[in-house]
């Protein structure tokens, strides 16, 4: 059985937050280089505002963003790991440092519908926490703006709809959404499971940075890609042949008679950082 202290996990989750708010991932850069070789005009101008923003962020004085978003932690917890402390309070005093520390705005109410006062110092997190084989602790953060996320959707399908169903429902989500939520978007997509775990999946699936392992999901996600960007909605919503930048698909088992589907939007700033202890 490996210790793993409370502390630790408070100070990585902190560093975290600092390093995703000022740090586009390579990945998303390499995304974004492509994206600008096939614009031109207004549209390329636009991308490479993004990519100056983004130079510029990495000096770590200003934030990608001055929406720092919502914390939401992945946490997979080695089934030999013995944790000092409660794992709650440590994400949560880590979110608490890093954005103290990290200059980042606060953006929490604690109350949802009344008074909606600011929390003071970004927390509660949204943790997602699994447990894995081994003794190490992964985590990832991802910060998710308020616009991105407000236009996010999810639909009940039933096993009679199909892939081109879904297909128009993520474009017609994408399309309503336009530029309020600061294209050229990551769109994650979950597929299955229940209400709850659909929306979980589609948040799980803007983790990742490759194509899904499975064949046909992978095809999809190129399908949905095109789709999407057949909208000419582009970069900031001004125009474009770029409107979407990458598609992933997270997929689990669900209820003979469901078939729920989840888009969780994120806008082109998309910030997740994540580490091993």
């Amino acid at each position: 059985m490996r210790i793993i202290k409370g502390a630790e996990i408070r100070d990585m989750v902190a560093s975290l937050c600092i390093e995703a708010a000022y740090n586009l991932p390579e990945k998303e850069i390499k995304l974004l280089r492509s994206a600008l070789n096939k614009e031109k005009g207004r549209a390329a101008n636009l991308i490479r505002l993004i990519l100056k923003n983004a130079k510029i962020a990495s000096k770590g004085e200003y934030p990608l963003c001055q929406d720092t978003g919502s914390a939401v932690v992945f946490a997979e917890i080695g089934e030999k790991v013995h944790i000092e402390g409660n794992i709650n309070e440590a994400v949560n005093e880590g979110v608490r440092k890093g954005y103290k520390e990290g200059y980042l705005r606060k953006s929490i109410v604690s109350n949802p519908l009344f008074d909606r006062k600011n929390s003071g110092d970004n927390t509660p997190a949204i943790l997602h926490l699994s447990i894995v084989k081994g003794d190490r602790i992964k985590l990832k953060v991802l910060l998710k703006g308020g616009g991105a996320e407000n236009a996010s959707r999810l639909k009940m399908f039933t096993p009679a709809d199909g892939k081109e169903e879904i297909i128009s429902f993520i474009k017609q989500s994408v399309k309503d959404a336009g530029g309020k939520a600061c294209p050229p978007y990551i769109l994650g997509v979950g597929i299955g499971g229940d209400f709850e775990q659909c929306a979980f999946l589609a948040k799980k699936a803007l983790t990742r940075s490759r194509a899904n392992s499975n064949k046909s999901y992978a095809l999809l996600e190129e399908d949905i890609l095109r789709e999407v960007n057949s909208l000419g909605i582009g970069a900031q919503g001004l125009g474009g042949k770029v409107t979407a930048l990458a598609v992933y698909v997270e997929s689990a088992p669900c209820h003979m008679a469901s078939l729920p589907v989840a888009l969780n939007i994120c806008c082109h700033s998309h910030r997740i950082k994540g580490g091993v202890i």
